[in-house]
């Protein structure tokens, strides 16, 4: 049977989680980077992310665990874990473990909040953050307004975040007749690419003028990319790709724009922009074509098809012990 996608999993910082969705002194199960995970606020506000088994019997703190101060308590015999993995109370035990003075009992993960999200830091070998997460003001700023939309299916987050260079495809996916050609730059971790166009606008008489148009994206390693759109309207978006296992994905869409009265013309043009960037003309539309494709490591591309070979050999830093074999494509 081919196997899909000869890649493992990235590291980097992902989304787990909205921040205004998770309260004080609650507590999710979830499932990502292919482990069982918990993650809670403490009551005093504190934010953790650990391995879902505890290190005693194996109970799962996502299911039953309490969040306490400064930590969340196992359902089974009461131990009690800070959000750095070290155990801070055994209530039966006379004395306590001495390992657990020493080191953390339990796997945690480095998690920050920005831009309204959760973020969790994720390498295989457990390295501390190489870098940081960017912030986006917009997110927080209560002079903008929010929408979220999310989806699930089979992929990863290089195959999306690749479809920003396929530039090929947006003509016979996305029905879009011209296709701006971008400029990119990569500079470490962090690509940045900005393109320019026009689009075609029906008037009433049925004749069409030009208005012009721009998207600007930094991409922050495997996980954090954001784009932001002027034209009609200016929208940032979050795009959120965190990999359930090696072959699956969450994807969420995070909009940001600055706020106008719900029954004005303008806020209308916004919704309209924003349905068209999920649905069946946006991603909506690439969907069913991630969900059933394979991963060519060595694709046979043409001239038209984009920098597409340059942007694997950027996404390839955030992999452990992978390397795509980087030939050069055939031209057809």
């Amino acid at each position: 049977m081919k196997q899909r996608f000869p890649m493992p999993i990235p590291f980097g910082w992902f989304f787990v989680h909205y921040a205004d969705e998770l309260a004080a002194g609650e507590v999710k199960a979830l499932h990502y980077f292919d482990e069982d995970l918990v993650l809670f606020r403490t009551i005093d506000g504190e934010v953790g992310l650990l391995d879902a088994f505890c290190p005693h019997l194996g109970a799962h703190l996502g299911k039953g665990g309490r969040a306490v101060e400064g930590g969340i308590q196992c359902p089974f015999h009461a131990w009690e874990f800070d959000a750095r993995g070290f155990c801070t109370k055994i209530p039966y035990a006379r004395t306590m473990i001495p390992r657990a003075r020493r080191e953390p009992l339990t796997r945690s993960y480095p998690v920050v909040e920005r831009d309204g999200v959760i973020w969790a830091w994720y390498h295989p070998d457990g390295i501390a953050p190489t870098f940081e997460v960017l912030e986006h003001p917009e997110f927080t700023d209560p002079a903008f307004d929010r929408l979220r939309r999310e989806w699930s299916f089979a992929s990863n987050p290089q195959e999306i975040a690749e479809n920003g260079v396929d530039v090929a495809h947006f003509q016979y996916v996305h029905t879009m007749v011209a296709v701006p050609e971008g400029k990119t730059e990569y500079d470490g971790h962090i690509r940045r690419s900005r393109a320019d166009g026009h689009r075609e606008i029906p008037n009433p008489d049925g004749t069409v003028r030009l208005h012009p148009y721009s998207a600007s994206t930094v991409q922050n390693g495997a996980g954090q990319k954001n784009t932001r759109l002027k034209g009609l309207v200016e929208l940032s978006l979050a795009v959120l790709a965190t990999p359930v296992d090696a072959e699956n994905v969450e994807l969420r869409f995070y909009f940001a724009w600055p706020a106008v009265p719900h029954d004005s013309p303008q806020y209308q043009t916004i919704q309209q922009a924003i349905a068209n960037t999920c649905g069946q003309t946006g991603v909506e539309g690439d969907i069913p074509i991630w969900h059933n494709k394979i991963h060519r490591d060595r694709p046979i591309l043409c001239d038209s098809d984009g920098p597409i070979l340059r942007f694997r050999r950027y996404f390839e830093q955030f992999y452990l012990n992978y390397r795509s074999p980087n030939h050069l494509a055939d031209a057809g």
